[in-house]
C-alpha cells in the first residue's frame, strides 16, 4: 500500500519546526519594517492630516484591509507557492527607498513600501497569491500623495480649465464676463482662480471615491474603469459650477459674500453634487444596458 505526500499544502514551515518559529519570523519582519518605514509612514499620515488634497488617505488603508478581511477564507485556501522572484522585487523596492531617501523624494520612499510588500508576498506566498490580493494592493497607491512637480503640472492646467468652464457658465446665464488666463473679470469683482480653486482636491478625492463606489456597486471591471474615468470630467464641471456660484454671489449680492463661509461650504456642496452625478451616470449606464437588452430580445 503506497503513501501519498501532499505537494500543494499551505504550509511551508520545515517539518518538526516549533510552532512559534513562524511568529518569530513575522515579528522580525515587523521590526525591520518599522525601522525602515516608521518615519516615512508618519510623515505621510501627517500630510494626510494637514493637506486637504489627500485627506482621503486615512480611508484607503482601511478599505484595503477590509478587502483582505472580506476575502480571508478564499486567501487562506490559496496554496503557498513561494517564488524566488520575490527577492528581485524586494531588492528593487529597497533600491527605490535608497533613491528616495538620498534624493529627498517622498513619493519614491513611500511607493517603495508598497513594492516591498508586493515582493514579500511573492517571495513567501507566490504569484498566484499575489494575483489574489492584487486589487487591495493596487488600491494603496491612492493613499500616496503625488510628487510636487507632478501636482503643480496638473494644478496649473486645471486652474485655466476651471476658469474657462466657469466663465462659459457665467456668460450662459447672461453675466458680462472677461477672462484673462485664470482671472475672471465681472462688472463688480474679479475672481482669481488660484491653485486651491483648481478643483484638484475634489478631483483626487472623487477618483478615490469612484474606485470605492465601483467596487461596491458595479461587478464588471470595464464599467468600474468607466466610472473612475467619468469622475474626472464630473469633478471639473462641478468645480466650474462652484466658481460660477461665487461669481453670481459676488456680482448680485456682495463681493465679500463670495469668500469665507460660502467658499468653504460650496466646496463640500459641490463634492456631494459630484458624487450624485457619479451615481446618476452609473444609473444611466445601467438604463442603457437594459434598453439594449430589450431591443435585442
Amino acid at each position: 500500500m503506497s503513501e501519498t505526500t501532499p505537494t500543494n499544502g499551505p504550509a511551508t514551515r520545515r517539518s518538526g519546526a516549533p510552532p512559534w518559529e513562524g511568529w518569530l519570523q513575522v515579528c522580525v519582519l515587523a521590526v525591520l519594517f518599522a525601522l525602515l518605514y516608521a518615519r516615512i509612514a508618519v510623515s505621510m499620515a501627517q500630510q494626510w492630516w494637514s493637506d486637504a488634497n489627500y485627506s482621503h488617505g486615512f480611508i484607503v488603508p482601511l478599505f484595503s484591509a477590509w478587502l483582505l478581511w472580506k476575502a480571508r477564507r478564499r486567501l487562506a485556501a490559496e496554496p503557498a507557492q513561494p517564488s524566488p522572484a520575490g527577492l528581485l522585487v524586494i531588492f528593487g523596492a529597497l533600491a527605490i527607498l535608497v533613491l528616495g531617501v538620498l534624493g529627498a523624494e517622498n513619493f519614491l520612499s513611500r511607493t517603495s513600501l508598497l513594492f516591498l510588500l508586493a515582493g514579500m508576498v511573492i517571495y513567501f506566498r507566490g504569484w498566484r497569491f499575489f494575483r489574489a490580493v492584487l486589487f487591495p494592493w493596487a488600491v494603496l497607491f491612492l493613499m500616496v500623495p503625488l510628487p510636487v512637480i507632478i501636482f503643480n503640472r496638473i494644478a496649473l492646467p486645471l486652474q485655466f480649465l476651471a476658469s474657462r468652464v466657469a466663465s462659459g457658465l457665467l456668460a450662459a446665464v447672461g453675466v458680462p464676463v472677461l477672462r484673462e488666463g485664470n482671472v475672471i473679470h465681472l462688472p463688480s469683482l474679479s475672481l482669481d482662480v488660484v491653485e486651491a480653486c483648481s478643483g484638484l482636491r475634489s478631483l483626487v478625492s472623487l477618483v478615490a471615491l469612484a474606485v470605492f463606489y465601483g467596487y461596491f456597486f458595479e461587478p464588471r471591471v470595464f464599467r468600474r474603469v468607466v466610472l473612475v474615468l467619468s469622475s474626472i470630467p464630473i469633478a471639473i464641471v462641478a468645480n466650474g459650477f462652484r466658481i460660477m456660484g461665487s461669481g453670481l454671489l459676488g456680482e448680485y449680492w456682495s463681493p465679500d459674500k463670495a469668500e469665507g463661509f460660502f467658499h468653504l461650504f460650496s466646496g463640500w456642496l459641490i463634492f456631494v453634487l459630484s458624487l450624485g452625478l457619479l451615481v446618476l451616470f452609473h444609473g444611466a449606464m445601467g438604463w442603457m444596458d437594459r434598453r439594449l437588452q430589450v431591443r435585442q430580445a
